[in-house]
């Protein structure tokens, strides 16, 4: 039954993805550029709609009032496609720095073009990066949230830190407040896997760590604050879903953080 209701739902969450592009993209051209953005982001409602209705999957939000009435850098863990999408109804105008593939995309790569998506190619150096800066402050100038994963790529839950200090010196050229975002939706829809398990999780919105800090301490700090929300939310997910099967990382954190506790 769990293997029919995934399968149901990917076929569901692509099929409400291609229809909306299809049907929907005369009037997502034919609007502003920030009225156009409901569209997407209707878009990520109905997969949350779908996603409790045909596996049984539930989330909510802690700490929405953490969030900056200014532009900021959202830093949130990255575990699998869920959180690429799943927070954009609760974000004004956000801007992502992708790959430039992405672009290339019938449809979903004009999609992103309208919105001032900026495009990079990963083995960018020099030139290109401070052009991608450049863009990058432009937007945020106008008041428009960064999305960055700090890790860079998706992790699964439990597994060893791995963040790129890449984020530090956006953090230092943007002069903007970092809001870091603990959550594991990867316990519920795994990376590199059609398997989508019911349960109910929360999304853990930090308070932001102002500008100001040199690099390397906010870098540190920024690990520290979101390791620690992150093991913390690990263990009540854990608590709140005695029956959701643990990957192999997951299973060993959560042994680690208990020995650690009983000591």
């Amino acid at each position: 039954m769990l293997m029919l209701r995934s399968t149901l739902f990917n076929v569901a969450f692509y099929a409400n993805l291609i229809l909306r592009m299809i049907v929907l993209t005369p009037v997502y051209f034919l609007l502003p550029r920030k009225k156009a953005f409901r569209i997407p982001k209707d878009w990520a409602r109905a997969n949350h709609w779908l996603m409790e209705k045909i596996v049984g999957t539930t989330f909510e939000i802690e700490g929405l009032e953490n969030i900056p009435k200014t532009g900021c850098i959202f830093a949130p863990k990255h575990q699998s496609f869920w959180d690429t999408y799943a927070l954009l109804p609760w974000m004004d105008d956000p801007v992502y720095i992708l790959k430039r593939e992405l672009t290339w995309i019938p449809l979903f790569g004009w999609y992103v073009m309208k919105q001032r998506m900026i495009p990079v190619d990963r083995g960018a150096r020099g030139k290109v990066m401070l052009e991608v800066m450049r863009r990058t402050k432009i937007e945020m100038e106008n008041g428009r949230q960064l999305i960055i994963y700090p890790e860079g790529t998706r992790r699964n839950p439990g597994d060893d830190p791995q963040y790129r200090y890449g984020i530090a010196r956006i953090y230092r050229d943007m002069d903007v407040p970092v809001v870091p975002i603990a959550m594991h939706p990867g316990l519920f829809w795994p990376r590199r896997s059609t398997m989508r398990y019911p349960g109910h999780f929360k999304v853990r919105i930090l308070p932001a760590i102002q500008p100001g800090m040199d690099p390397d301490s906010f870098f540190a700090h920024l690990v520290e604050t979101l390791e620690k929300a992150s093991d913390d939310l690990l263990l009540e997910d854990v608590a709140a879903n005695p029956d959701l099967p643990l990957p192999p990382s997951a299973a060993k954190r959560v042994a680690e953080l208990k020995a650690r506790a009983s000591v």
